[in-house]
């Protein structure tokens, strides 16, 4: 995400709220009979050219410019339903690289979702509704983003194209550490789904719920990467693994980084574990017992002093860990090219894929053979 990508994403979003919010405030407050106070509103407007009967009324039988256009209030409320949606035919040219026809179709789209909240009195929370649905507003919302993208052309014609700041980002900065980051976390959502898959067969066939458990890392960190170039938070960023010289790694080279990543990551998978522990124990634990413990402290202290060897070893396994991480982290983010101990003993790294809009680089032209 480029700096100008980013800025144009999230005013996007702005726009869309604020186009939204335009078609439902002010709403009516609580105290309002929706149904009595806006009877007229419960009848949609389904003519079309209808705004131009209202033009005429408000004109009041008066031909002049002043009466039919300046001072006409139904002449300024189609404007701005035309340029609802201006912006959204402008964005959706510029930012999301859309045709003519597909900005039309999902101008419509956009003006019907707005006509229909309003005529459900938004979607039932109110018992009728409090604002018309006219079909002349469709047309016009649709001219809107129709002319919108039209004239994003000529407008955005002095401003950088996306693809070629996808481009200077991905030169700039080719395998961000966030992006890494966010895939790994990604991965760790997803590795549970495939670890419960994995221990139940394991449990099926073999009646081993660990082999279970190794099975899962193995065909998310090792088997997936090896047969498609990455695991699915890879996929997700744009992320692929690749070997020396860019080829597809081999089995060994993926299963030694797993393992050199397995030992500082021990600690982050520690604490869902504990987490889990704890939720399987406290259940069980009753009510009688707790007092006991908390009447004879003594018991509870002489049971610690039995368990201390294994709390001792628990806490050193942990100690342990958390320098191990910590010191991977800060190995990692001093090597100039953010590569962990993992990926330099491995020859396995991340090499990351052009956003599907970045320009494909263009071939180099091949000298011509001159003739003898």
């Amino acid at each position: 995400m480029s700096s100008w990508r980013t800025l144009s994403f999230y005013s996007f979003l702005f726009y869309a709220l604020t186009a939204f919010c335009m078609t439902l405030i002010p709403l009516p407050a609580p105290s309002v009979d929706v149904c009595a106070e806006y009877p007229e509103k419960s009848h949609p407007q389904l003519v079309p050219g209808n705004t131009f009967a209202d033009i005429w009324k408000e004109a009041d039988g008066r031909v002049s410019l002043g009466a039919l256009v300046i001072h006409n209030p139904a002449v300024l409320e189609t404007l701005l339903n035309v340029l609802l949606l201006v912006p959204l035919g402008m964005y959706l040219r510029y930012h999301f690289r859309r045709s003519f026809l597909v900005a039309s179709v999902i101008g419509l789209g956009v003006s019907l979702f707005f006509e229909f909240t309003q005529l459900t009195g938004v979607w039932g929370m109110y018992p009728c509704p409090y604002r018309l649905f006219d079909v002349d507003d469709l047309i016009v919302n649709t001219g809107g983003a129709m002319l919108g993208w039209a004239v994003a052309g000529p407008l955005t014609r002095f401003l950088p194209t996306l693809e070629s700041l996808d481009d200077e980002a991905l030169a700039r900065r080719p395998v961000p550490l966030g992006r890494r980051l966010l895939a790994l976390v990604v991965d760790l959502c997803v590795l549970p789904f495939v670890a419960v898959f994995c221990t139940l067969m394991c449990v099926v066939l073999f009646d081993d719920w660990l082999l279970g458990l190794l099975a899962a890392v193995l065909v998310y960190f090792v088997v997936l990467p090896w047969a498609f170039g990455g695991t699915p938070g890879k996929k997700l960023l744009l992320l692929k693994l690749v070997g020396p010289g860019g080829a597809r790694p081999a089995l060994w080279r993926l299963l030694l980084r797993t393992v050199l990543l397995a030992v500082p990551m021990f600690p982050v998978a520690l604490v869902p574990a504990l987490i889990l522990g704890a939720a399987i124990i406290m259940p069980g634990m009753s009510i009688s017992g707790v007092e006991d413990m908390l009447i004879h402290p003594e018991d509870l202290l002489s049971e610690l002093i039995d368990l201390l060897p294994e709390v001792l070893i628990g806490l050193a396994l942990v100690t342990v860990g958390a320098v191990l991480l910590i010191a991977f982290c800060v190995a990692l983010w001093l090597h100039p090219n953010h590569h962990g101990a993992h990926e330099l003993l491995s020859g396995v790294h991340n090499h990351a894929l052009p956003h599907k809009r970045a320009r494909a680089p263009k071939p180099e032209a091949t000298p011509a053979s001159s003739g003898s």
